[in-house]
This record gives C-alpha cells, sequence and structure tokens, in this order.
C-alpha cells in the first residue's frame, strides 16, 4: 500500500465539506477528490510541497467541485468524474462509467456507479489500499439526501457498499457526524454506537475529523445500513 491521504477540510462552518489530497508515494504523483474550495487545498498543497495532476469528481453539485477551475488553472490538471455528469462539472476533461479503473502512480482505483443523491454519483474505490471515497453517499452514521435519484437508486448503492470488506476505511463529503449522532441513538442505544459517539466527540474537539471510519464499525452503528431504512 503506498497511498497517503490528506483530508481538507473546505467551507467551513458552512457545508463543512471533506476534499481529499492522494499522493501515491511510491511516485508521488497526486490527485484530489472534491474540490469543493480552492484556497484551503493550494495551502495544503504547498504544504506538502505537491503538484496535483488530477481533481477526482464524485459528483457535480457545487460544494465539490467549486475549486476545480482555479486549480486547473494554477496546476494545469485533468479534471476527471462521472462521464453522465460531464456538463454539469466545471473544468470537465474526461470522464468514468461503472467498473473503470483510474491509476495514480502505482495506486489504483475502482469507479463504482452510485446513483441516488445525483444520477451520475461515483464512488472511488482503492481497494489494495482499503480506502473508499463515498462523497455524498455514505456519511458517518448517515446517508446523502435524495436529490436527483430514487430510493430504489441509493438502496442498490449502499448495498454495493455493505458487500465491501468491513476492514476497508471510508472517506466522506462532509463533517456531518455530531448532527447524525441524535438520529442514530434514536434507532438504537449499544455499546458499538457509544464508543463511537466518545470516539467522534473527541477527534472533532481537537479539530480532527471523524473520518475514516472502518466499514465494519459503520455497518454496526449507522442505521441506514443496518437496516435500509426509507429514505427521504
Amino acid at each position: 500500500m503506498s497511498l497517503k491521504i490528506e483530508p481538507v477540510l473546505c467551507l467551513k462552518g458552512t457545508m463543512d465539506n471533506y476534499a481529499y489530497i492522494l499522493i501515491d508515494e511510491a511516485t508521488r504523483q497526486s490527485a484530489i477528490i472534491d474540490a469543493a474550495e480552492a484556497a484551503p487545498i493550494l495551502k495544503k498543497c504547498q504544504e506538502l510541497g505537491i503538484k496535483p495532476s488530477y481533481i477526482l469528481t464524485t459528483h457535480h453539485h457545487f460544494d465539490h467541485v467549486g475549486g476545480n477551475e482555479e486549480l486547473k488553472e494554477i496546476f494545469h490538471l485533468e479534471v476527471l468524474g462521472p462521464l453522465a455528469e460531464a456538463a454539469l462539472i466545471p473544468g470537465f476533461d474526461r470522464g468514468f462509467v461503472d467498473g473503470d479503473e483510474f491509476a495514480l502512480g502505482e495506486s489504483r482505483a475502482k469507479i463504482m456507479s452510485a446513483p441516488g443523491h445525483t444520477k451520475g454519483h461515483v464512488l472511488y474505490y482503492f481497494e489494495q489500499d482499503k480506502a473508499l471515497f463515498t462523497g455524498d453517499v455514505l456519511f458517518n452514521l448517515c446517508v446523502g439526501g435524495l436529490f436527483e435519484g430514487t430510493k430504489q437508486e441509493m438502496k442498490a448503492s449502499l448495498q454495493k457498499i455493505m458487500k465491501l470488506p468491513d476492514d476497508v476505511l471510508f472517506y466522506p463529503g462532509h463533517e456531518y457526524t455530531l448532527q447524525c449522532l441524535n438520529d442514530a441513538f434514536s434507532y438504537a442505544d449499544s455499546p458499538d454506537l457509544r464508543d463511537y459517539a466518545a470516539r467522534a466527540e473527541s477527534r472533532l474537539a481537537q479539530n480532527f475529523p471523524v473520518a475514516p471510519v472502518r466499514l465494519g464499525v459503520e455497518k454496526k452503528c449507522n442505521p441506514y445500513l443496518q437496516n435500509l431504512l426509507d429514505i427521504s
């Protein structure tokens, strides 16, 4: 495994998005997942001494693509994302469909179609590095809302995630954990969920993201994954 992952909090205090900077340590090639806002991402790239070659977009919503054009101008990088949303993604260069693969140096991602939040939403699954980037499909203790897709599509997308190994770490597109805690406890109060809550509150108090969390833990604690509840 050679993938280094650096979270960057964007749109702080409003949308609380996470962009992620990925670095293939074997080759030093780098990419950004969901460039929500240019300034904090640019600052982190400068701190890391990297020049990213790609932006990988999960879906077209403004809070996931707001930094695309400015970062493209600075770094002359390629903007990649779901082919189905090509016309909606600023700076778009080329697209993915379900089952495609993407290579960042020696690190390889499988592209998984995951409609529901939007019709073309994709996940990026780095199997060897046990890392899954879920955008606005799966959050800590909850899931994304339905903006364009159907309940059936979202459930099918969540079932794809449920089939992945328990030791995979997932990286969501927002920091919504505290907002989702009460909802999770309204369905069940379990030792696993209490441990989850304590860890989340401790990390946030230290200004660390709650993510990543292992899918095995999320499957136990997230009521939408436990029961595939109706999504509204």
